[in-house]
C-alpha cells in the first residue's frame, strides 16, 4: 500500500501566515473553500516544546476539518514527510495577501 500523501499548506489568517500539515485536501461544496483535514503537528520529544506549534495544536485542538478560503491560500505542497507547523508574523515577508475588491461606493445625502 502506497504511504498516504502529506500536504504543507500556507495561508493568510488574521495578518499572519499560518503553515500546517495535513493528510487531507479538497476543493470544498462551498464555494470558495478550500477544506483540510486530519491536520498532523510532529511529535516532539517532551523536553523540546515549540511555542509556535504548541499554539496552533491548541488553536486546531478538536477541529475535524478547516475550511480555508481560496484567497488566503499562498501555497499548497504535497511533501514526503510532516515538518514543524508555524505562525509568523506578516511584517517584512515577501508573501502578500491576494488583493479583494474595495467595496461598492454608497453616495452621500450631499451627493443627490
Amino acid at each position: 500500500m502506497p504511504p498516504q500523501p502529506m500536504y504543507k499548506v500556507i495561508f493568510h489568517n488574521s495578518g499572519q501566515v499560518y503553515e500546517v500539515f495535513a493528510r487531507q485536501i479538497y476543493q470544498s461544496d462551498m464555494w470558495g473553500f478550500v477544506e483540510i483535514e486530519e491536520l498532523v503537528f510532529g511529535e516532539r520529544s517532551q523536553i523540546l516544546v515549540d511555542p509556535g506549534e504548541e499554539k496552533l495544536k491548541n488553536e486546531f485542538s478538536g477541529v475535524k476539518r478547516s475550511y480555508i478560503p481560496l484567497q488566503s491560500i499562498v501555497r499548497i505542497d504535497e511533501v514526503d514527510k510532516e515538518g514543524a507547523s508555524r505562525i509568523s508574523d506578516n511584517s517584512g515577508a515577501k508573501i502578500a495577501p491576494f488583493p479583494l475588491s474595495p467595496p461598492p461606493m454608497v453616495p452621500s445625502r450631499s451627493d443627490e
